[in-house]
C-alpha cells in the first residue's frame, strides 16, 4: 500500500540528513509507529509521504505509484493528515472545521454537513450538541477528535498521525488512544503514526519502527522489540518500559 524505499532528506545541501536511507512497507489496515525522540527525522518522513516536504532521494510509492509523479491535490485528497497542533480554525464552528477538505473539493454544502454530523458521531461527539459551538468552547481533547474527524472528511485511504495527542493531558491521552483503536476497528484505515512515547506505540502499533538521528534501528511488532532488541539503541530505549510491562503482569497474574 505504501512503499518508502531508501528515502533522504537533507536540509544543507547534503552535509548532513534529517532522513538517512529509510525504508519500510505498511500494509493495507495496517498501523505502523514511527517512533523515537525529537530530530529523529520521523516527522520528516511523514511530510514527505503527502509532500509537504520534497525528498532528496529515494522513492516512495502509494497504491504502487511514484508520489512525485502524482497531482498534489489527488495525492492529498487521498490522504488524511492529523497535526500535532490540531490546526482548527477559531472562527469556523466545529461543523464547519470538518467541512473544510469537502469545501475545497466543491461539495454542496448540504452533503457537507451531513458528513460533519456523521463523523462527529463517529468521534463521539453528538452533533446535536457540538456541531455549532466553536473550538475555544471544548477540550483539547474534544479539539483532538475533531483534527481527526476532519483528516476523515474525504474518506481517505490513509492516515498520517503527527503526534495528536501530545498536547493533552495523560488521562484524556489515554482516552483517546483506545478511541483510536475502536475507531480503527469501524473505519479500516491504513495509518502511519507519530510519536515519542513508547508506550503510546506498544498501544496502538501493529509494527513499530524505532528511529535514531534519521535511520531505522528496528522494524517489527512490539513483541519483537521487547523480546529481541535488534541494537543497543533499542535495548536502552525498550529497558525499563519492558521490566516495567514485566511487573505488571507479574502482579496482575
Amino acid at each position: 500500500m505504501i512503499v518508502i524505499d531508501k528515502l533522504k532528506k537533507s536540509f544543507d545541501g547534503g552535509r548532513t540528513y534529517a532522513v538517512d536511507g529509510v525504508s519500510f512497507s505498511v500494509a493495507e489496515d495496517e498501523t505502523l509507529v514511527l517512533l523515537g525522540s525529537s530530530g529523529c527525522g520521523k516527522t520528516t518522513t511523514l511530510k514527505m509521504i503527502n509532500r509537504l516536504v520534497e525528498p532528496t532521494s529515494g522513492s516512495i510509492t502509494v497504491d504502487g505509484r511514484d508520489v512525485t509523479s502524482r497531482n498534489l491535490i489527488e495525492l492529498r485528497r487521498s490522504i488524511g493528515y492529523v497535526f500535532q497542533g490540531i490546526g482548527l480554525m477559531p472562527h469556523l464552528s466545529v461543523a464547519q472545521n470538518v467541512e473544510i477538505p469537502l469545501k475545497l473539493r466543491g461539495t454542496p454544502a448540504h452533503e457537507r454537513r451531513q458528513r460533519a454530523e456523521e463523523l462527529l458521531r463517529q468521534v463521539d461527539l453528538p452533533p446535536e450538541q457540538y456541531a455549532d459551538q466553536f473550538p475555544d468552547q471544548i477540550s483539547g481533547g474534544q479539539q483532538q477528535r475533531i483534527g481527526v474527524a476532519r483528516a476523515l472528511a474525504t474518506d481517505p485511504k490513509y492516515l498520517l498521525m503527527d503526534e495528536p495527542f501530545g498536547a493533552v493531558d495523560a488521562l484524556t491521552r489515554d482516552r483517546l488512544q483506545q478511541e483510536l483503536l475502536d475507531l480503527k476497528d469501524r473505519i479500516k484505515k491504513t495509518i502511519i503514526f507519530v510519536t515519542h512515547d513508547i508506550f503510546e506505540a506498544l498501544t496502538l502499533a501493529d509494527r513499530i519502527a524505532v528511529m535514531h538521528e534519521g535511520r531505522i534501528e528496528q522494524l517489527g511488532t512490539a513483541n519483537e522489540i521487547l523480546s529481541r532488541p535488534a541494537t543497543d539503541f533499542v535495548r536502552d530505549l525498550f529497558g525499563k518500559p519492558a521490566r516495567q510491562l514485566k511487573m505488571f503482569n507479574e502482579q496482575t497474574e
